[in-house]
């Protein structure tokens, strides 16, 4: 890596103030050094947002090595507990930065960059944004080991191509090409009523479509009979070469007697607008049903997805008596693969037998008004457009556990929920914080925080809330070695911290009176220090634990080994 200062950091530089629209396809080269398989591809339906970039696969093992994928200068560094875990940014002088996430460690001078300025902070998590001159890389040099780190779920690289912009885009545009010969699978297709004087066999609730496959590939629904505006929804998957991972479409278009009237193409979003994907997908039959839908029509006024590239009626039909409609859906992935399902539609205005189930409550919201639910000692707030349409909230307070409606209600942005605690003594205010039900019912600790003679907590899911206590403590123990073990052979020394009530908080490590940067691994509860990060003096050695959890409750542990530098 080079080190020296440079002028102005290559003459390509000029090309930021340009807009790009073209992808380079010889410019970037493959982050890792092996085969690429992916775990996930871009615009993939995740929780709460799109895919922003690839997940490649390295051999179910971390420490592969990872390359920049083209010259330029490390312009952001990540060190997390969750998201992208450990994470580099490279920018380049076309403009485009590139992102490696989920990494094991950092090259060795990318790596004492980040410790000289730990130490200096005393922190092991940091963002840092070093100057153009600072981290200069070159094509195919190794910047880092991937890794596990952050709120990965197993051994990967996530990988990323930004704009000047920090738009997120689809690498597949730039040549970074993974072997794909297969077509997408529709698992299931569904078909909605606009509103209550639309209706498909004679149904206003959805309603899911029998399919058969023809002999040439494509599916074949078996005809409906509808009335008034509709629209339809696929649940779908593909996979590519060498992997059994059900990865997301890269398209996804509908036709009406051969004309388009709706299309959405995964390549390139804002990280704004990724929580819409809340309603791009049938959210509600998400979470009861665990099925993620993707809808061939737009039903909110705020959702204007930059992937939808073609909209008529909001994708909508219109269904007229005693006319027929020949609808085709094509799912594609990157490579072109395609399934097609053809659905028949013949217009009949038939009674509606099954109407829309409407459970009316004593509140009614309306979207782009704000919300308030008050009573003795609780306050929600649910500001303007916050919801994607109106509906009947369901409100209860009993025996301390607040329900506010239920999670299959999409929230698009933060609500404020405030619980009036004047009645507890400020000892008791010192462990109590709210509480969240999760699906199994169990409780969990929610960020609170305190204002006057409330404690409040922001949401962007609707559910069950309470208050609790925390009265325990964290624990904390040593890992493979006793108190006064001689270590001679040890390059690690490791300690285990755990907190069964609102969790971990914080940490410190002092080894010798002296703040040592120990990496914590939440997934584990494991802190890993390596002996190679700074010499120790003398024999015996003291370390120094202190943990504390999400209401301040705080353990300390001591332990002395003796170990030669």
């Amino acid at each position: 890596m080079r080190t020296k200062i440079v002028i102005l950091f290559f003459l390509g530089i000029v090309q930021f103030v340009f807009p790009q629209t073209d992808h380079p396809k010889d410019y970037f080269r493959s982050p890792l050094e092996i085969p690429l398989v992916l775990s996930g591809t871009f615009g993939e339906l995740r929780s709460n947002h799109f895919h922003a970039g690839l997940d490649i696969k390295t051999q179910k093992v971390e420490g592969h090595k990872v390359v920049a994928s083209a010259d330029g200068y490390v312009s952001r560094i990540n060190v997390s507990l969750w998201g992208y875990g450990n994470a580099l940014y490279v920018t380049h002088p076309n403009g485009y930065t590139t992102v490696y996430g989920h990494l094991q460690k950092f090259s060795p001078e990318i790596d004492a960059y980040i410790r000289k300025k730990q130490y200096e902070k005393e922190s092991y998590t940091i963002r840092l944004y070093p100057k153009s001159s600072e981290l200069l890389v070159k094509k195919g040099e190794v910047v880092a080991l991937s890794g596990n780190s952050g709120s990965s779920g197993g051994p990967h690289l996530h990988y990323e191509i930004r704009d000047v912009k920090s738009n997120t885009l689809n690498p597949m545009f730039f040549g970074i090409n993974v072997p794909d010969h297969k077509n997408p699978t529709i698992q299931n297709a569904f078909a909605y009523s606009k509103n209550d004087n639309s209706q498909v066999n004679q149904s206003a609730e959805i309603v899911q479509l029998v399919f058969n496959r023809q002999y040439d590939g494509d599916l074949l629904a078996n005809t409906i009979y509808a009335h008034g505006e509709i629209g339809f929804g696929i649940n779908a998957y593909d996979r590519l070469d060498g992997a059994i991972n059900r990865n997301g479409l890269y398209s996804l278009e509908m036709n009406v007697n051969g004309e388009k009237v709706f299309q959405f193409t995964a390549d390139k979003f804002s990280f704004d607008e990724s929580r819409l994907i809340n309603s791009y997908i049938d959210f509600e039959r998400l979470i009861k049903l665990k099925q993620r839908v993707q809808k061939c029509f737009v039903e909110h006024d705020i959702n204007n997805l930059s992937l939808y590239k073609k909209l008529s009626n909001d994708g909508f039909i219109k269904v007229k008596d005693s006319m027929e409609y020949n609808v085709s859906i094509i799912a594609k992935d990157f490579e072109g693969n395609k399934t097609k399902l053809i659905i028949p539609i013949k217009g009949r205005k038939d009674s509606i037998i099954i109407p829309k189930k409407v459970e009316k409550t004593a509140h009614f919201f309306r979207a782009n008004d704000v919300n308030t639910i008050s009573d003795a000692n609780i306050t929600a707030y649910f500001p303007k457009n916050i919801f994607y349409e109106d509906f009947y909230f369901d409100y209860s307070n009993i025996d301390g556990i607040v329900k506010l409606h239920n999670s299959s209600v999409p929230v698009h942005k933060s609500f404020r929920l405030s619980f009036d605690v004047t009645d507890y003594s400020a000892e008791e205010l010192k462990t109590l914080h709210i509480a969240k039900k999760n699906r199994y019912g169990k409780l969990y600790y929610v960020s609170t925080r305190r204002k006057d003679n409330t404690i409040y907590t922001l949401s962007k899911g609707l559910g069950e809330f309470t208050l609790m206590h925390d009265k325990y403590r964290p624990t904390i123990r040593a890992v493979g070695f006793k108190n006064e073990q001689w270590l001679t052979k040890f390059t690690k020394l490791k300690i285990k911290i755990h907190d069964k009530g609102s969790g971990v908080k914080s940490y410190r490590v002092e080894l010798d009176g002296k703040w040592i940067r120990m990496a914590y691994n939440p997934k584990t509860g494991i802190l890993t220090y390596d002996f190679s990060d700074r010499p120790l003096e003398g024999t015996l050695h003291n370390v120094k634990v202190v943990v504390t959890d999400n209401v301040n409750n705080s353990s300390t542990f001591t332990i002395k080994f003796n170990k030669k530098n």
